[in-house]
């Protein structure tokens, strides 16, 4: 009886070995799905991940790094006679590169993407917070202010296109309630958001410093009394519409050889409407010159 248990255990963990075996020896035959034949023919533009987070370092002007955290999304084209596209492989390009993100890696990211999946096409946007430290205009306090900032880039036919986008939020003033009232002047919050592709490379506080420039007045973290006088009296002594500001940065971009081409846009949260005023002006420097 005892023999008989031995061998029979024997017997039961030498199948168990030979069926692992054997399953691992089947593996590389599972099917590949989305690499199978769609008859459909719908060519797709875009497919990817969208609304991954990663972390990135980012350069700013005054020589330092910033860690942050980016929100990506990444899409390839997929050709009509394919089912579908390898996840997968969008999420190992980023922790291929780890912690090591950066603007320079950026346009190498897009190619190895294009590569990874076989793509036409290829798209990835960048989002992420940049801080800037600002000084107060009179009592020189110091504190920090957060853009939204986010790098697009796409490869189309082995080309590729980088631009920069940067929503910069100011302090707008009605010249028209200036105007027609006896005191005061209704003002409000407002956000620049200012696309650019650039040939050589352009600071994001460079961005940043063209928009500030031409508002009614721009935004500080802290204030102290002294300042809060002083930027609210700068905002009534310099009022203007969403319209002024997109033409004021408009002229700035035309005359900054480093610009190739830009999109401005203004929006103002009205604080006596309950909507906003917009307004949008865009150029391609390249287009008008050929």
């Amino acid at each position: 009886m005892g023999e008989t248990s031995k061998t029979n255990s024997s017997h039961s963990a030498t199948n168990k070995s030979t069926n692992l075996s054997k399953k691992k020896d089947t593996s590389h035959t599972i099917d590949d799905v989305q690499g199978s034949k769609d008859t459909r023919r719908i060519t797709i533009d875009k497919v990817g991940i969208k609304n991954i987070r990663h972390p990135v370092k980012v350069r700013d002007r005054c020589g330092g790094e910033q860690h942050t955290i980016a929100t990506f999304n990444m899409y390839v084209n997929l050709p009509h006679s394919f089912k579908g596209t390898h996840m997968s492989r969008f999420v190992e390009i980023l922790n291929k590169h780890e912690r090591e993100i950066s603007v320079k890696s950026f346009k190498d990211m897009l190619k190895e993407m294009n590569q990874r999946l076989d793509a036409e096409s290829g798209h990835i946007e960048m989002s992420f917070p940049y801080f800037v430290t600002k000084e107060a205009p009179v009592s020189k306090v110091k504190s920090l202010m957060d853009y939204d900032v986010t790098f697009l880039g796409q490869v189309i036919n082995n080309e590729t296109t980088t631009s920069i986008k940067v929503i910069v939020p100011v302090t707008s003033l009605c010249p028209c309630s200036k105007s027609i009232s006896d005191y005061g002047a209704h003002n409000q919050r407002s956000h620049v958001t200012i696309t650019v592709q650039t040939k050589g490379f352009v600071w994001i506080e460079d961005v940043i410093d063209i928009v500030e420039r031409q508002a009614t007045c721009e935004l500080y973290g802290i204030l102290k009394r002294p300042d809060e006088k002083f930027v609210t009296e700068r905002a009534y002594d310099n009022p203007k519409f969403v319209e002024d500001m997109v033409r004021d940065v408009a002229i700035e971009l035309n005359i900054d050889d480093r610009i190739t081409a830009y999109t401005v846009e203004a929006e103002n949260f009205e604080s006596i409407h309950n909507h906003s005023a917009y307004a949008l002006v865009q150029k391609d420097k390249f287009e008008l010159k050929t």
